[in-house]
């Protein structure tokens, strides 16, 4: 049992029953039968006072298709965090990016452990309906989707029991912190999301300050027993309340149908085919061979074509899987460890800031990189309230790159992933808070040509595009996909995976990072899990391998150019009072507006008197500065300044030493002689030197002297 895990009393009746646990620092609970009574099963669970809604349905099957059609929804409801949703409708819309995400690890875990061939059409929605600001809603939803199905009817993880799911964050003395809070993920060096079962891990998630491979086993390792307790808590619930299995058997291929496929694959070359190196011509000579084969067996097998096909397509998964495991070669004759050719482009996009292409065997991400100011910063509006996000990056996977017909729709689920994965990987690497770059930074990956680890080029190709652009990254990242062939005693660990050992394969494990460490994992296992010997085995071929391919890039660029692209804006950051911060805006911003349609650049001023100024054109810039300075500088004492006479009176002369500030000349300080009169020495509009003799405390009153100013340049300092 995991550090701060411990298990609470429990409530239960005939049609109610609910247990708990303590986790980390609050009581974690389940409750069913109370709540959304109708569905397969429903699983009310809170953390704190953070409360999730889970609930699981089934329908009957959908004839015709060869996919299964599970829907995973996560939902976060505005009025959970006493928040009224922002827009004109004033109700919850399209999900947000991170919803989204949510959603996706919730799939990603629970999929693998339906029963092969199961058609039925499921669907498990996760809302949020009470957030504390402290306790993650993504790791309740998770947990919450494996009670809901493990309590529920429908055939779920027979094999393997629930799975449950927690974060992981590190403190700075290298302990491990179950469930971490914002302010404790703030100052963590690690975020790792992990979904395990009993006996092995089956998904992870997140990303680290280029972290070392035995410190995230061990942080894996941690993740694997805190889940336990919580997977015991859904095991206790569906003994006190769980309803009887709905029973599947998948269907059955005959005999005789299996082994006139193979006949007929065999003398076809089904395997040679799998040999061919390029993908579209492998793919090509494999659906004439399949197609021909039903062809051929038409006849003998009346109205079983299904049949024939899912013969096919098992065949295929079992030739290649024992080609990989036999021959020790892979489908491109490849080693387990050799990574496909590498070519590097940058400077490829004339206009954009920074761009590169990246080209490993037949995937190329094309990824531009765009300098912004403080006005394209994105603004996120979440259940723990607002902020701003500098960096971004997003990945775009269109139909032509896999030769492919398909309406542009918005961003895919997938697409959406993928960037946060790249994004979290090369993020790790850019500037933060670094005043001397205060540039908004957004980086798009175009996937041009696909055959395996897509967003893992995105990660290459966004270092390069970065460095192109000149911006001052920590060190180049990089990143590989991992793939697993496991037939009983037979492994075959594989790097840089094409996309039929993804397909056909056990494990999709990308791995990212720089030379010192990793910054960002993702892990998607098809089997019943991961022993820590794999994982060992997987991690440090891993970093072989990304090693070698930063290489490559560095062989290209080496380090961040000196100077940014011509078309990036340049900002200068400048600081002022911010007593006067109200002089630069203006009344109703009248003077910021008429600076800015003077020089035609970006100012942004910030509540400590940071200001920043950005425009393509450099002169712009210097102009800007000169304004703001010259309404915001304040008089030195001693210092000459060259004055224009605003007003004279019988005791002296009103001089302006700059726009908005005025000093008086007394009549005895106008000249080393009596003055009778002012006029005799100065006349309204009269540009003269003067010194600054004093700054009255309080009210600012400034006393200049004509005679003291004799003799010295402008600018000068004169004391005494």
């Amino acid at each position: 049992m995991a550090e701060g895990i411990s298990v609470q009393k429990d409530h239960n009746s005939k049609q109610h029953a609910s247990t708990s646990l303590r986790l980390g620092n609050a009581v974690f609970a389940f409750d069913t039968g109370r709540v959304a009574k109708q569905t397969a099963g429903s699983v009310w669970v809170q953390y704190g006072d953070t409360v999730v809604l889970v609930t699981a349905v089934q329908a009957k099957p959908r004839e015709g298709i060869d996919f299964f059609p599970l829907t995973v929804e996560y939902q976060e409801k505005m009025y959970a965090a006493g928040k009224i949703p922002g827009g004109f409708f004033k109700r919850e819309a399209r999900p947000r990016d991170a919803e989204t995400l949510n959603a996706r690890i919730t799939d990603r875990s629970i999929r693998p452990l339906f029963p092969e061939g199961f058609k039925n059409d499921t669907q498990v929605i996760c809302t949020v309906m009470s957030h504390d600001g402290d306790h993650d809603s993504d790791m309740m939803a998770l947990n919450g989707a494996s009670c809901a199905l493990h309590i529920s009817d429908i055939p779920w993880a027979d094999k393997t029991g629930p799975i449950a799911g927690v974060r992981v964050g590190r403190k700075p003395d290298g302990s491990f912190i179950l469930n971490p809070t914002p302010a404790e993920k703030a100052a963590s060096d690690l975020d790792l999301f992990v979904a395990a079962h009993k006996d092995a891990i089956v998904m992870v998630e997140g990303g680290a300050a280029e972290l070392a491979e035995d410190i995230l086993i061990e942080a894996l390792l941690f993740a694997h027993r805190s889940c336990l307790p919580i997977i015991a808590a859904m095991e206790d619930l569906r003994k006190k309340i769980g309803k009887p299995k709905v029973p599947y058997a998948p269907a059955v291929i005959p005999e005789d149908i299996k082994k006139a496929v193979a006949d007929e694959a065999n003398t076809l070359g089904l395997k040679d085919a799998f040999r061919i190196k390029e993908k579209l011509a492998r793919y090509a000579k494999r659906h004439e061979i399949h197609a021909a084969i039903k062809e051929k067996l038409k006849d003998r097998f009346v109205d079983k074509a299904k049949a024939v096909d899912e013969a096919f397509h098992e065949l295929e998964y079992t030739m290649m899987r024992a080609l990989v495991l036999d021959d020790s070669r892979r489908l491109d004759g490849r080693t387990f460890t050799e990574i496909r050719p590498i070519a590097v482009e940058v400077g490829v996009l004339p206009r954009a800031h920074g761009s590169a292409i990246f080209t490993r065997g037949e995937t190329q991400a094309v990824v531009s990189c765009t300098l912004g100011t403080k006005d394209d910063e994105q603004k996120m509006d979440t259940l723990l309230g607002q902020s701003w996000k500098k960096f971004m990056m997003h990945y775009n996977f269109p139909p032509y790159s896999v030769g492919e017909v398909r309406m542009l729709r918005g961003s895919s689920r997938r697409e959406i992933g993928h960037g946060a994965l790249a994004e979290r990987a090369v993020e790790r690497i850019a500037p933060k808070d670094n005043p001397e770059f205060p540039y908004t930074v957004r980086v798009v990956s175009e996937i041009t040509e696909s055959n395996g680890s897509s967003s893992m080029a995105s990660v290459c190709g966004g270092t390069l595009a970065l460095m192109d652009a000149g911006v001052p990254i920590k060190a180049p990242a990089a990143g590989i996909a991992m793939g697993l062939i496991k037939e009983g005693n037979k492994v075959a660990v594989l790097s840089d995976i094409l996309g039929d050992e993804d397909h056909l394969g056990d494990m999709d494990f990308k791995v990212c990072g720089t030379e010192t460490g990793i910054t960002a994992v993702q892990m998607d296992i098809k089997i019943d899990g991961m022993s820590r010997e794999l994982l060992e085995k997987a991690l440090y071929q891993a970093r072989d391998g990304r090693k070698h391919i930063l290489s490559k890039m560095t062989e290209v660029i080496g380090k961040p150019r000196a100077d940014l692209s011509k078309y990036a804006p340049r900002i200068t950051m400048i600081r002022i009072n911010p007593d006067k911060i109200k002089d630069v805006i203006g009344p109703g911003g009248k003077t910021i507006r008429d600076i800015v349609e003077k020089t035609k650049a970006k100012i942004d001023i910030n509540d400590d008197g940071s200001i920043s100024i950005a425009s393509v054109d450099g002169e712009g810039v210097k102009r800007a500065i000169q304004i703001i300075q010259d309404i915001t500088q304040e008089a030195e004492i001693g210092k000459i300044y060259m004055g224009t006479v605003r007003k004279v009176a019988e005791f002296g002369a009103f001089v302006q030493i700059f726009p908005g500030t005025d000093g008086l000349v007394h009549i005895s300080e106008l000249a080393d002689k009596r003055v009778a009169k002012v006029t005799d020495v100065l006349q309204e509009g009269d540009e003269v030197a003067v010194k600054v003799l004093a700054v009255e405390p309080g009210t600012g009153k400034i006393k200049l002297s004509r005679k003291q100013a004799v003799g010295h340049k402008v600018g000068d300092v004169v004391k005494g």
